[in-house]
């Protein structure tokens, strides 16, 4: 199905940079829902349907203390423990999510940069959410079918 994605660059601009940039490259293109946690978020845009990660740009700065929060249906970037690895991999928060919220400038407390929401096409986050899953190539919360992106695409 299709989703529509408000993004805000007034309150993550490096982010919503970063965001479009991987869209004009048709990067998404191709790429799957690889984690999805039903009642926590579903997450994608780095890997390949055979679970190949995609080589990605480099690094953006967390702006996570930007205000907004990791609510449901909104979108947020992925990235590993250190705060400032976020690359091209997002999730969608699938419930709100006060824990992945910034609270400090710390490594435990920067938490995960909200950057837009689905304004329209939730009833597909829902469906994904509901996904059965697996443990696939020592990936925990894999989808059993894949979940594929066909197409990201600015309006």
């Amino acid at each position: 199905g299709d989703m529509v994605i408000e993004l805000y660059p007034d309150k993550a601009p490096i982010t919503v940079k970063n965001f479009p940039s991987y869209v004009d490259d048709r990067f998404y293109d191709g790429t799957i829902f690889h984690r999805v946690i039903k009642d926590f978020m579903i997450q994608g845009g780095g890997h390949t349907p055979d679970l190949t990660t995609k080589e990605t740009k480099s690094n953006i700065r967390n702006e996570a203390d930007n205000g907004l929060n990791n609510e449901r249906y909104t979108l947020a970037m992925a990235r590993h423990m250190e705060p400032h690895t976020s690359t091209a991999q997002f999730f969608i928060n699938h419930i709100d999510n006060p824990g992945l919220n910034h609270t400090a400038k710390t490594e435990g407390g920067w938490g995960y940069c909200v950057f837009g929401r689905v304004i329209q096409g939730t009833e597909v986050v829902e469906a994904i959410a509901k996904a059965k899953i697996m443990t696939k190539n020592n990936m925990q919360d894999v989808p059993r079918q894949t979940i594929e992106i066909i197409s990201i695409r600015r309006k």
